[in-house]
């Protein structure tokens, strides 16, 4: 997937990066767009697994947008685990529902399709400030936050 981006080093205004892997193109171009006008620096768009990985390792974003469902035969679960052992940490944004619930000890969250751009906005705001320790706005609906990840997630008060 290559696709203009925002210009590199230059962080958004809200100072956190994020990184999208979804092999739906359109879908990938529709919620960059809406997260780069929100703010948020977000990184180069992928579709594959080795891919993914290299952006993380050199880029290391704050939150990893991750599909389940990959180009080729990637694994969206198996990413996650790859990108929670580089700490960083991944919300799951998948209609494969049971399948994202299965990846609890690796994402943080998941955020099932069909979503709204505006929604997966305020699911990031979201865990964004709950992993900053922050009190966070009210949970959009449809986010399912786990507990156990690893990555201090405390239960929302």
């Amino acid at each position: 997937m290559t696709a203009p981006q925002p210009p590199v080093g230059k962080p958004g205004k809200l100072g956190k990066t994020l990184m999208i892997v979804e092999d739906e193109a359109l879908v990938a171009m529709i919620l960059r767009d809406q997260l780069v006008e929100t703010g948020y620096d977000v990184l180069d768009l992928t579709e594959r697994h080795d891919e993914a990985v290299a952006v993380a390792r050199a880029r290391k974003p704050d939150l990893a947008l991750v599909n389940i469902r990959l180009a080729g035969r990637d694994d969206g679960i198996e990413l996650a685990e790859h990108l929670k052992d580089l700490g960083i940490p991944v919300l799951l944004i998948s209609g494969q529902v049971s399948r994202a619930r299965s990846a609890k000890t690796v994402a943080i969250a998941s955020l099932p399709k069909p979503y709204d751009a505006a929604d997966m906005v305020l699911a990031v705001g979201y865990l964004l400030a709950r992993l900053a320790g922050e009190a966070p706005p009210p949970m959009p609906e449809g986010l399912e936050v786990f507990d156990g990840a690893g990555f201090g997630l405390e239960p929302a008060e």
